[in-house]
This record gives C-alpha cells, structure tokens and sequence, in this order.
C-alpha cells in the first residue's frame, strides 16, 4: 500500500493506493496554522487510514515548496511555517519508516504521467495554475526534480517577450520582479480585470464585461508565451494544466494558436489538456513518489 499526502495552505488530504494504482482512501482536514501542528495533523491522518485499512504503506508527501539538498530543509514554501524545517525528518520520526517529500507540483506531474492526462506521453509538463505557480517534469515515467532539486520551477522565471507596458513586472516575493508567477496566478488575473485586493479570478469567464474579457485576453497570451519558453527548451509531448484557473475552458481552445507564433519550429504537436484527476492529482502523485 503506498500513502499519499497533499499539504496545503487550506488542507490537508491523505489517499492510499494499491499495489495496481487503485484508490482505497481519501481523507482531508483543515491545515493547521504551525509546524508541529502540520507534523501531528499528518501523523493522525496516516494512523487513521492505516487503522481503517488495516495495513501499513508508504508515505509520500507533496508540499508548496522543497527540500534543499544543502540544508535538508524546507525552502520556497508560501506556507511559511514550513521554511526552514526538517520536515522528512520529522515526520519519519512521527512515523516510524522513511517519508519521501516532493515539490506539489511535481506530484501532479508524477500522477499525470502514470494515469492522468499525459498517461503513454513519452514527456509530461504538468502546470499548477492557481494562488501560485509552477510546475513538474516527468519524462519516461521518471521525475525530474533536477540537481538542486528546482526541477519545474518555471513560475519564478520571467514573463518571455515582455511588452513595453509589462516590462520590468511586479515585484514577486522571491525577490526578483516580472516572475510568471506575479503574471499569471489567480490573485494576478483578478487583479487585472477588477484591481488590486480582488481575488475572485475563477469567475471571470461567465462574465461578459469588456474588463473580465480583456483581463482574460491578457492572461491567455501570456500564459501561451510563457509556455512557448518551455517547448523551446523542453519539447513536451504533452502539457497539463492543474490548479483551479485550469478549469478555464478557454484556454484549450485559444493557446494554441497563440504558442506557434512563439514557437522555434515549422510544426507544433505539443498537446494542451486538463490534468485528469483534478484536485486529486497531488496527493495521488505523492503516493507515487515511492514507484
């Protein structure tokens, strides 16, 4: 049985497989606000499935950050609490038995690639978008987490062929400006259509106003050159789209068109899609990080 864990900023949620890839169990709780609250809140949610399924398994944890491979801490985490912790070393401790900790955007990818959306793909891209933004890598079924383990980290690079009007960006709490991220996540697209402190971006595409459809307009083409940066180095057989924005049905329909006119190639095959398993895709992919 292999145990996944999706630590959110909002959540917490546990899920276990079999040994075909077949959901057993799914159980979430409120995230708590501290560290050890995190540790003690997933250490009762692994009891808790192990007891109701009578059988022990191992555990995969995908967080909004990652591990340093200096340090073993955690680092880059909008869940602040988090930085700066021994988090894999901590939970084993709470468990008993080794954890495997990954990026949350890597887990998509990881879930994606195996039996999602880019199931058979011989290259997956799997991008979060949502409160932030980034993304995973899987090719041939393996995860690429990278040398310094920033494998993916395609939200904090800047916006590609930025306009006049863009350029330099807004200041991202990375500390550089003009990041994807401060682009393209949903505070972002929000924000441009409504102004700043608006956080409703989900809603847009019901609306038929011209600041929601500019807002919109904006947003899908510098999503389509931000990705075109990705085919130009990576050439994915297959993006997914993750995250709540992802559930905008414009886009698979519009970035297309928008990615060939960036692309450095006289044909682009790379297929968009929405991941398949939806919100589930990062605590089913964690429980894959021990394939």
């Amino acid at each position: 049985m292999r145990i996944g864990v999706d630590l959110g900023g909002t959540k917490i949620e546990v899920a276990a497989l079999d040994a075909g890839g077949a959901q057993l169990l799914r159980r979430r709780r409120p995230t708590p606000p501290d560290y050890a609250g995190v540790i003690a809140a997933i250490a009762a949610l692994v009891a808790g499935a192990e007891a109701e399924l009578g059988a022990r398994g191992t555990v995969g944890v995908g967080i909004p950050g990652s591990l340093s491979p200096a340090t073993g801490l955690v680092r880059g985490a909008n869940s602040t609490w988090l930085n700066g912790g021994r988090l894999d070393a901590d939970l084993a401790a709470a468990l008993g038995r080794e954890v495997r900790i990954s990026n949350d955007a890597n887990c998509l990818a990881l879930s994606e690639a195996a039996d999602g959306a880019g199931a058979g793909a011989s290259s997956v891209f799997a991008v979060i978008l949502g409160t932030g933004v980034g993304a995973g890598i899987v090719v041939k079924g393996r995860l690429l987490e990278g040398f310094n383990r920033i494998g993916g980290e395609w939200g904090h690079n800047p916006l590609p062929w930025m306009t006049a009007e863009e350029f330099p960006g807004p200041a991202c709490w990375c500390g550089q400006r003009g990041c994807i991220e401060t682009f393209l996540c949903g505070p972002a697209l929000a924000a441009d259509a409504d102004g700043p402190g608006s956080r409703n971006a989900s809603g847009l595409p019901a609306r038929n106003d011209s600041a929601a459809r500019a807002a919109l307009a904006r947003h899908t083409d510098r999503l389509a050159r931000a990705l075109a940066h990705v085919v130009n180095i990576l050439d994915p057989e297959v993006i997914v789209l993750g995250g709540g924005l992802s559930n905008m049905g414009h886009l698979y329909g519009e970035l297309p068109d928008i990615l060939r006119r960036h692309v450095f190639s006289d044909v682009v095959r790379t297929r968009i899609v929405p991941a398949r398993h939806g919100d589930s895709s990062g605590v089913l992919g964690a429980a894959r990080l021990w394939d």
